[in-house]
């Protein structure tokens, strides 16, 4: 089935200047991509204008619910809008509280730029291998990717009440679930994390002021922060700005996928290997392939409604969830990574005969990514050189016993 690779190329030929943000509105709907928005006005949303994510520096790497929001990007990429990526170098020392019963750890200064540096790396690379799979797209921007300290250094403390804090209504922050919920604990909430909506709106205004942005992406709990930015927009320029949010990513069982919940995949190579990534992708459960595919892919939902016809009458083949894998991983880990990962998996799966030349190309640093799951005994080097394969098997744990005859009972 040639599915797997379909280019959309085609598609993007279509979108040789712009299109109308209900349009791309429309899409993002029909992909379940869209779970709150603000009343979205194409006059409010010009063509062309700029779209942003905001990214915390809580983790040295993005994951699989951060692909959600850079998809998204990445649709509206295609449509021929600016996408940018907001880093959070100052918002990260304050902690978004959004979704937390307890205050986040504060981050030492040379973890967060570890993080920072982390995350960019995370979002260059799959940008530019989305960009390399749509060669003929006119209309592709580059990402613009912004640390938000480089303004908010430039922000004094009475500035910032004065200036910033002044346009905003206590009721707005009062009313979060998260505040009602630290409020009514014992630990409480600190002031700091109190005021974090602010801290974001701000970022939407000056975004507006010097980048033309006009509308922001963000998870489920980013809501009520996104139209606080909204309405410190529309008061400090007399602008119509607009935002959007992203359903959850949950596993089969509806639990959150996140770092916070520790079920995510980690989209850098150094945190989760291109095969452990790829495999763990073969392995999503038939209830949910179909839908990550309308979130993960850019194939068309008549394409992924054919791959789910084919996957149904075979469900052994796992075709849907190959389909899955291989899309998601060229995306992350661009051609080079999908084939080490597929050439592991030959090898770890493949029959016999079918592993050799996958063996072969694999280098020393795949092999120990391939088995760095699996455990390990040390010994001396001069005791292993003493002992047969049948005793540095037994002693190794890898087999119970072996027999006189010198055969392993495995």
């Amino acid at each position: 089935m040639t599915l797997w690779r379909t280019p959309v190329i085609k598609l993007c030929r279509r979108f040789q200047s712009s299109i109308s943000v209900h349009e791309v509105f429309q899409s993002l709907k029909e992909r379940d991509l869209v779970h709150q928005h603000t009343k979205i006005c194409a006059e409010d949303v010009p063509n062309g204008c700029s779209v942003y994510v905001g990214f915390d520096p809580t983790a040295e790497s993005l994951h699989t619910g951060n692909l959600m929001a850079m998809m998204t990007l990445l649709h509206f990429n295609r449509a021929g809008y600016q996408p940018i990526a907001v880093i959070g170098g100052a918002t990260g020392l304050v902690g978004d509280p959004s979704g937390r019963s307890s205050e986040r750890d504060t981050l030492a200064q040379d973890t967060l730029h570890t993080n920072l540096e982390g995350i960019k790396n995370d979002l260059m690379r799959v940008f530019n291998n989305a960009k390399q799979q749509f060669p003929e797209t006119e209309c592709y921007k580059e990402l613009i990717v912004l640390n938000n300290a480089s303004w908010w250094n430039q922000v004094s403390g009475v500035g910032f009440v004065a200036d910033i804090a002044r346009e905003v209504r206590l009721s707005t922050l009062l009313n979060r679930d998260s505040v009602k919920l630290r409020l009514g604990s014992d630990e409480g909430m600190n002031c700091a994390e109190f005021l974090y909506p602010v801290f974001q709106a701000y970022d939407f205004l000056h975004l507006c002021k010097h980048h033309n942005c006009r509308l922001q992406v963000g998870g489920a709990d980013q809501f009520v922060n996104i139209t606080t930015g909204c309405k410190l927009v529309r008061k400090a320029t007399g602008q119509s700005v607009h935002g959007l949010t992203l359903p959850l990513l949950t596993s089969l069982s509806g639990e959150k996928l996140s770092k916070s919940t520790g079920n995510a995949l980690w989209l850098s190579p150094h945190k989760t290997s291109p095969f452990t990534f790829y495999q763990s992708l073969v392995n999503t459960p038939d209830q949910i392939v179909e839908r990550w595919l309308t979130y993960f892919s850019f194939l068309s939902n008549g394409e992924i409604q054919a791959i789910m016809r084919e996957h149904e009458g075979d469900p052994a083949k796992y075709v849907a969830q190959k389909c899955l894998a291989e899309n998601v991983t060229r995306l992350v880990h661009g051609e080079d990574g999908l084939k080490k990962a597929q050439n592991a998996t030959s090898v770890m799966f493949g029959r016999e005969e079918s592993t050799v030349q996958p063996l072969k190309e694999l280098t020393e640093r795949d092999l120990v990514a391939l088995y760095s799951d699996a455990s390990t005994t040390e010994m001396p080097l001069s005791l292993v050189g003493e002992l047969t394969l049948a005793d540095l098997a037994i002693r190794s744990g890898a087999v119970g016993k072996a027999i006189d005859c010198g055969r392993l009972l495995i």
